[in-house]
């Protein structure tokens, strides 16, 4: 559960590092090449004609260096061959004379490259964009669509101040739908954010590109207005050069740019999955399997009732007839009066039946040798107890040794993830490979809502940025001691580009200097970046890579930042593979300094200014549950506890103020728990030993369970020895007792046994570890009861009858107690024996109550299955951790701010990048890329988000790479003559001092672009030439002429080791997730991904995989309905084939099934209602669920089987035998004990141990001793037990 939402923002962050060093590359590139194009005359009359410009030439400078054209209405010249082959390879639509000089073009060439990489992905958009400008600067007929209408004076020189350029909507709206879907890979988002200031037509565009700037701030130097018509009477023709369609193919356009593109309709939409069925009638719409359901129930109830109205009647018939010889019979009466005596005998004795007559109960091979066992063996222990005693504690206490190497795993991948996980193994290929993710540390400042409306006032104000100034500056003061030396935040935070820790706050906009804050404005500042963070070199973060604010900011809506409520500050940590390394405890120590900073300091500080603070470490969620495990132990421990009081109290006689010091049997039920205890002990002892850790559902878990066994096994045996006749020696009621419950504790202990074991099969660690500590566990108290247990039932009742004190059995009470103690011991039935029998019994053997009980129980169970269908995976983070947590307010402030999903990477494997290979064009996206590409296939997958989860086209190291090498980007791949890198001019120095390729200002001179379209093959490199410049790129910082380098972005995208065979053993393309609300979210987004990849990868024949954080711990809820049901199906079966191998009654073992069966199901059905989710720890409850439900079924069904009479008075017999025992032992025992979790401090006990255990004793109860006595009534197996002759001394083989 590890996984951290706060992720999400880091990693956008770390997208926008592909913009760094960019001053004017945004939004103020396409201004600066708007002016070049100014040239108009103001000294006479203005000629607007063919052939005739506007501006011309440069005339001056503004004083933040922005050029200014000449006004000159002049005609347009002729260039010179130079000139004239530079223009026409930059726009080729101009031929001929030109109204621009070579400074003019030279200028407008070095703008437009910084455009180029945005959108060379899709040619029509990049030629209708240098187009526009091409024409503003150079077209020979410029003075047709500009007019120049204000000019002003430097350094006496006339120069453009406003011009009006008029442009067809034609043009502008072709112009504007070739680029509205061009993707800016390197963030995830469109081109026109960047260069279009987020038009959302042409006209917001145009609008953007003629905003005059102010001094020093990105944009154009003049104004440019756009008219779409000119005066009539002014002879002007707005410009309107053809636009090209992205749809064009000749153009190439990828699918991802071009949504019209031909490779887009060629290619099947993703797939959709269907509805769920439903039926509809009138109003109600019902899903198809609750209408079967209905239709099964009413078809099922109908057939009952049919047959129960012609049963009684058959039977009212027959006892019509029977009546008059009933009533001939001699010595009825007397048979009446015998039969109620019997009653009222223990079941041995009347297996020995009248002095005529007796009891002969024909069992199974199984249970005939079980019988005699017990029978020889009774006795045995009756006359050695204190050796089986030693013998049995001597080998408990061998395995406990085993504990002096117990540990418990608290890794959460470790307890979720199985050995052979897919999840984990990826996980593992892209942190060896790639990087492991970052650690995260964040702080949420929020403002609280009005009492009046609820609404939230926006965090962006004065105070509140100081604020964050001052804990900033606590931040950055602390210090944590690690082996002695002291760590502070910029000893560990990630520095991708320099020294700068990469902190993403809002307080980047004033480069992390309180000193900035007025000296750049303010609040207003901020403001002014939030709108212009890519384009403002005082808006660039200290770190000099611009902050997108909705990664500092939450509670917005759209792109209103001003309105935010809230401030998240975001601290990105260097993380390693190895979590035991020297990097990652310097790390956690320097989270747990933070975290109790922002406890003892920040939080009052926040909340002294009427705000909310919420935080949260990378190691938050584990210290939380480490603490979590902790916080109930008194609870636990109190629940226990109650449990054993009341054991001690049940197993004793009805208490009798006269004879209570002797008649209970306190010692012997603490003792019974200490067995109990000693079996967790002696399980745990033993795996202990062979190297297998606990878990904390173990420890919290499985003593419940054994408790509930062992418990139940004690009630049974102890009420069995005193069902016995005081008469007969004690080790013939010992033996009698064995002889009578031992094989059904046998049958219910393995069942339980082996439904365990087979659960250690199960792949998830966490259940396999459970049924396999679960299984030695219920073993052993099985062995402690009919050994150790029953050796000291030997010895209380020795200390009964010698008069002796219980719990002080030294002490011997004097003679004159005797007379008064005189019925100890005697076996009349207690009160709770004589209602399940006289009360309880005959409610339930009335035939209307039948009918009712069958119905409503029936109906429940299909009711819980169509409910099932609504129970979701997960487990939510709340819910885990203790309710005083401090992070439960960060996961709700996280929740209601986050804007984005977490990032997602599709990683590709062996990506053979040879000229041979087809699979550049099967993964890229740009120009000539297949249409089915992978990054093809992801854009139409960001097109349906809803199914998809996918919330943008993927950030692309491929197709940067290869726009980067590109010859339209003349700015970014380039070289010396000698063939060695060129850095960008911003990047001085280009090589040491005194080298030829440096300039005097340190700008590199005689470089050139890598390669010329001849260079290439259809636009792509060769092997060669791919192996030689991949290094260049991924090196490559982002500069002002080239936004596409690779450094920073990708460098983490691609491993270089040993890519020089050709194949590049592993990259990454990033995108992201839309919002994750809920764990369902969470497991269809993965679900999604690798249906989705999985698809690609069979298309592409290319090994493709999804990878997120989180999806190493969400993978078990993708098959954890599988692993459910199976694991209970296996539970239920195992204990269906012990009581069919040991009853040899298929009749019996079948309705055991189906009660088990009901009793899971049911549970199942309220954990829907109650919206208990599935998860690890519910499915182990389930498991605990069948066999505890073994305890509630096999006894009751095995004392019917044995009983004689009818089946009603069979069932009598059950529940006067059993039914207390089971009531008592079970369902009382565990009420007292669950009642307590209910005031647990963690919801996580509450939820899966209080309410499930609740629900679970509940339904074990009403199945065990209400539905299951009534099935066995009516549908119940014949009686094993029939009345013969007494011919024989006694018989061979008694009853189970």
């Amino acid at each position: 559960m590890k996984l951290s939402r706060r992720k999400i923002k880091f990693l956008q962050a770390i997208s926008l590092f592909q913009v760094l060093f960019i001053l004017c590359v945004v939004r103020a590139e396409r201004p600066d090449t708007r002016l070049l194009a100014t040239s108009n005359s103001v000294a006479g009359e203005v000629k607007h004609a063919e052939e005739f410009c506007a501006m011309y030439d440069i005339c001056g400078a503004r004083s933040d260096r922005k050029v200014l054209n000449c006004p000159y209405n002049i005609p347009s010249v002729k260039p010179d061959d130079l000139l004239s082959s530079k223009v026409q390879s930059l726009c080729p639509t101009i031929t001929g004379n030109v109204c621009c000089t070579e400074d003019q073009f030279d200028t407008l060439r070095t703008q437009v490259q910084q455009a180029i990489p945005f959108l060379v992905g899709c040619p029509a958009c990049l030629r209708n964009f240098l187009n526009l400008f091409c024409e503003l600067t150079c077209s020979p007929n410029q003075s047709l669509f500009i007019n120049v209408t204000s000019v002003s004076k430097v350094s006496n020189n006339l120069t453009v101040d406003g011009i009006d350029y008029y442009i067809t909507d034609t043009f502008g709206q072709g112009l504007y739908e070739s680029c509205k879907d061009v993707k800016f890979g390197t963030m995830n988002t469109r081109a026109l954010d960047f260069i279009g200031g987020g038009a959302q037509n042409f006209k917001d565009w145009f609008a953007f590109i003629g905003r005059r700037a102010a001094p020093n701030l990105p944009g154009s130097p003049y104004t440019i207005k756009f008219w779409p018509s000119a005066p009539e009477s002014s002879g002007m023709i707005p410009m309107n050069v053809s636009a090209y369609s992205c749809a064009d193919g000749s153009l190439g356009c990828s699918c991802g740019d071009c949504t019209s593109s031909p490779v887009c309709s060629s290619t099947a939409p993703p797939p959709h999955k269907s509805s769920s069925c439903s039926v509809k009638m009138g109003s109600l719409n019902a899903k198809c399997v609750d209408f079967a359901l209905a239709i099964l129930y009413i078809i099922l109830v109908s057939l009952f009732f049919g047959w129960g109205f012609f049963h009684r009647k058959r039977e009212r018939s027959q006892s019509f007839r029977m009546k008059p010889l009933v009533n001939a019979m001699d010595g009825s009466e007397l048979h009446s009066v015998e039969r109620q005596k019997e009653e009222n005998l223990p079941m041995q004795v009347q297996m020995l039946g009248t002095p005529r007559t007796r009891n002969r109960i024909q069992l199974s091979i199984v249970q005939g040798y079980m019988s005699n066992f017990y029978r020889k063996y009774g006795k045995w222990v009756a006359r050695n107890p204190t050796l089986v005693l030693s013998l049995s504690m001597a080998l408990v206490l061998l395995l406990c040794l085993g504990l002096i190497r117990f540990e418990v795993e608290t890794r959460p991948e470790k307890l979720w993830v199985g050995p052979g996980s897919r999840a984990a193994g990826e996980k593992l290929f892209f942190d060896s490979h790639l990087a492991p993710f970052y650690r995260i540390e964040e702080l949420i400042l929020a403002t609280i809502p009005d009492t009046t409306h609820g609404n939230l006032s926006s965090i962006v104000t004065e105070i509140n940025i100081k604020l964050l100034f001052e804990i900033q500056k606590k931040i950055d003061g602390l210090r944590a001691n690690y082996s002695g030396s002291m760590i502070s935040l910029t000893d560990i935070c990630m520095k991708p580009l320099g020294q700068d820790c990469a902190t993403q706050s809002v307080l980047q906009y004033f480069k992390m200097d309180p000193k900035n804050f007025d000296d750049f404005g303010g609040v207003e500042h901020v403001k002014y970046c939030f709108q212009h963070y890519t384009s403002t070199e005082s808006c660039m973060s200290a770190f000099k890579g611009p902050l997108d604010p909705s990664t500092a900011l939450g509670g917005f809506s759209g792109n209103n930042y001003s309105e935010a409520s809230a401030f998240v500050v975001t601290y990105p940590v260097n993380n390693a593979v190895d979590r035991e390394g020297n990097e990652t405890k310097k790390a956690v120590a320097w989270e747990k300094a933070f975290v109790q900073l922002a406890k003892d300091e920040l939080l009052p500080m926040v909340q002294s200014k009427n705000l909310t603070l919420a935080f949260s470490s990378e190691s938050s969620i584990e210290e939380e549950l480490k603490r979590e495990s902790t916080a109930d132990a008194i609870t636990i421990v109190i629940s226990y506890l109650v449990m054993f009081a009341y054991i001690s109290l049940t197993l004793g006689d009805t208490p009798h103020l006269s004879s209570f010091y002797i008649s209970s049997k306190v010692l012997l039920g603490l003792s019974g728990v200490v067995l109990v205890m000693l079996s967790v002990l002696g399980s745990v002892g033993f795996f202990s030993a062979i190297g297998v850790k606990s878990t904390l559902i173990i420890m919290e878990v499985i003593p419940f369970l054994v408790l509930a066994v062992g418990v139940d096994n004690m009630c049974i045996l102890v009420h069995a020895v005193k069902r016995q006749q005081l008469e007969l020696a004690l080790e013939t009621r010992i033996s009698n007792a064995l002889v009578e419950v031992g094989p059904s504790i046998t049958l219910a202990s393995l069942s339980e046994v082996l439904a365990f074991a087979v659960g250690s099969f199960i792949p998830m660690p966490a259940c396999r570890v459970f049924s396999m500590f679960a299984a030695l566990a219920v073993l052993l108290d099985f062995l402690l009861q009919i050994t150790a247990f029953v050796a000291l039932i030997v010895f209380d009742f020795l200390r009964a009858e010698d008069k002796r004190v219980d719990c002080i059995p030294c002490l011997k009470l004097s003679s004159s107690y005797a007379d008064s103690d005189k019925g100890i011991g005697q076996r009349k039935p207690g009160l709770l024996a004589r209602y399940m029998k006289e009360v309880h019994a005959m409610i339930l053997s009335l035939w209307g109550v039948k009918i009712a009980v069958i119905s409503l129980f029936v109906a429940f169970t299909l009711a819980s299955i169509a409910l099932c269908t609504r129970i979701e995976p997960g487990l939510e983070q709340k819910i885990v951790l203790p309710r005083d947590s401090y992070l439960q307010g960060y996961f709700n402030n996280i929740s209601e701010h986050l804007r984005i999903g977490p990032p997602l990477y599709f990683v590709v494997k062996n990506y053979n990048y040879s000229s041979e290979s087809r699979q550049t064009n099967q993964l890229c996206s740009i120009s000539q890329c297949d249409s089915n590409s992978l990054l093809n296939e992801i854009s139409r997958a960001s097109l349906i988000p809803q199914s998809s989860y996918i919330a943008k086209p993927a950030a692309s190291w491929l197709d940067d790479f290869l726009v980067w090498i590109s010859p339209e980007a003349f700015g970014c791949c380039r070289k010396f003559t000698n063939g060695s890198y060129c850095p960008p001019d911003d990047q001085p120095p280009c090589c040491p001092s005194g080298q030829s390729s440096c300039g005097s200002a340190g700008v590199c001179k005689d470089c050139t672009t890598c390669f010329h379209h001849s260079d290439l093959l259809k636009d792509r490199p060769s092997t060669i030439q791919f192996k030689e410049k991949l290094p260049w790129f991924l090196n490559a910082l982002p500069s002002a002429s080239c936004a596409k380098g690779g450094h920073g972005a990708y460098t983490n995208s691609v491993d270089l080791k040993g890519y020089e065979n050709g194949i590049v053993q592993a990259s990454s393309f990033r995108t992201y997730h839309t919002p994750l609300n809920r764990q369902i979210d969470y497991v269809n987004s993965m679900r999604a991904a690798r249906e989705f990849s999985s698809r690609v990868s069979d298309s592409l024949q290319m090994e493709i995989f999804p990878y997120s954080v989180f999806y190493m711990y969400f993978e078990q809820y993708l098959d954890i309905w599988r692993t459910a049901l199976i694991n209970l199906a296996i539970a239920i079966g195992a204990v269906f084939v012990v009581c069919l191998i040991t009853t040899c009654s298929f009749w019996s073992s079948a309705i055991i099934f189906l009660v088990l069966t009901m009793i899971v199901v049911d549970l199942m059905g309220v954990m829907a209602i109650l919206k208990i989710q599935l998860n690890a720890v519910s499915v182990v409850n389930l498991v605990m669920a069948v066999g505890i439900a073994v305890e509630f079924c096999v006894h009751i069904t095995h004392a019917f089987s044995v009983s004689s009479g009818d089946k009603n008075q069979r069932m009598k017999e059950a529940l006067g035998t059993m039914g207390a025992s089971v009531f008592s032992g079970i369902t009382l025992t565990k009420l007292v004990g669950v009642i307590v979790l209910c005031f647990s401090r963690t919801e996580v006990f509450v939820v899966y141990y209080f309410q499930m255990y609740l629900a679970l004793v509940l339904l074990g109860f009403l199945h065990g001793l209400v539905f299951l006595p009534v099935v066995l009534s009516v549908f119940g197996p014949p009686s094993r037990c029939m009345l013969v002759e007494r011919q024989e001394e006694r018989p061979s083989v008694s009853s189970l």
